[in-house]
């Protein structure tokens, strides 16, 4: 598995390096929850068929990111352009629009729909959704589980419904939230592949992760929050200069 991550990650490094790839910017990003001051002025880029990570200590800010790009803050201020386009004033459905699937921490599964209802339910936002027949195919457990309640699935059969559910929107940018907290190894791998083969299809991700050891095989940058603040931002190939600043950072 490493070896397929690195060859997907030279691949797409040249690619990159071209500003004219952003699909997401940020800039004095700050987002509040009532009087509660959150983000401070987050700053940070990623390109067309990244994978990035938001690394940092619980209640850094990380999960607050994504919320405030989907605009599901108190309110929020700066600038966040997706494909070119303003977003600060944009509702979340329009935000869905251009593209952005959010994969919260808490899944958010219909408890009264079964699988392929939940699979079948979000409106398909832009063209080149996943069909069910790709679904199933990347996602075998769904397909064997398809009539059961999304509920009576285990935590990483939850968490492979809830991703497939945005990949059937057409969603080119994925922001996920800590989507391997509570698994098992074996369903660990199993997204770390599904990561992969997503990236290879051009895919775009941000990902918030606590897990360093699943993340950092995975990206090509990784982003470090703290105090709502982007406090460092390291390159694959820098991860072994940096490990003691990382480690200072995220109290390793």
């Amino acid at each position: 598995m490493i070896e397929t991550i690195t060859r997907a990650a030279d691949a797409s490094a040249g690619k990159n390096a071209d500003k004219s790839y952003e699909q997401l910017r940020i800039s004095g990003l700050h987002a509040f929850y009532g009087e509660s001051h959150i983000l401070h002025g987050v700053d940070l880029v990623v390109r067309r068929g990244e994978l990035v990570t938001l690394l940092g200590r619980n209640g850094a800010g990380r999960s607050t990111t994504l919320k405030a790009i989907m605009n599901m803050v108190g309110r929020r201020s700066g600038s966040i352009m997706i494909n070119g386009e303003e977003t600060i004033g944009r509702a979340p459905h329009h935000i869905a629009r251009l593209g952005v699937g959010y994969c919260p921490e808490h899944r958010g599964i219909f408890a009264s729909l079964n699988v392929e209802e939940n699979l079948t339910l979000p409106p398909v936002v832009r063209s080149g959704g996943m069909s069910l027949e790709d679904i199933y195919t990347m996602f075998p457990n769904l397909y064997e589980r398809r009539f059961s309640q999304g509920t009576k699935l285990s935590g990483g059969e939850q968490q492979m419904l809830a991703m497939a559910r945005i990949l059937r929107t057409g969603a080119t940018l994925l922001l996920l939230d800590e989507i391997t907290e509570g698994l098992a190894p074996v369903i660990v791998e199993k997204l770390a592949d599904v990561l992969v083969a997503l990236k290879n299809k051009g895919l775009t991700i941000v990902l918030v992760e606590q897990n360093f050891h699943f993340a950092a095989p995975l990206a090509d940058r990784h982003y470090v929050v703290e105090h709502g603040q982007i406090m460092e931002e390291i390159r694959a190939d820098e991860l072994s200069a940096k490990q003691s600043v990382l480690n200072g950072y995220l109290g390793v």
